[in-house]
């Protein structure tokens, strides 16, 4: 697969990945006291974090966005 995230957006995107992550499991706040929204947080965040890694963004890929140079 051909690199698609750039630099910038994957640093937010992992700034993202770990806030959600953090809200999900570590905040105690009582919105995320339900399932939905714990782990619906976490899946997220985590997604967010394998893009960052992997500098490959499925949904960029179908609609053909790139936010890198190359």
């Amino acid at each position: 697969m051909t690199t698609n995230v750039g630099t910038i957006d994957r640093i937010l995107r992992a700034v993202l990945g770990v806030v959600l992550l953090y809200l999900a499991f570590g905040s105690g706040l009582p919105l995320f006291d339900g399932a939905l929204f714990k782990y619906g947080a976490a899946l997220i965040g985590v997604v967010m974090l394998v893009v960052a890694a992997v500098r490959v963004c499925p949904i960029y890929s179908i609609i053909g966005v790139k936010t890198c140079r190359t």
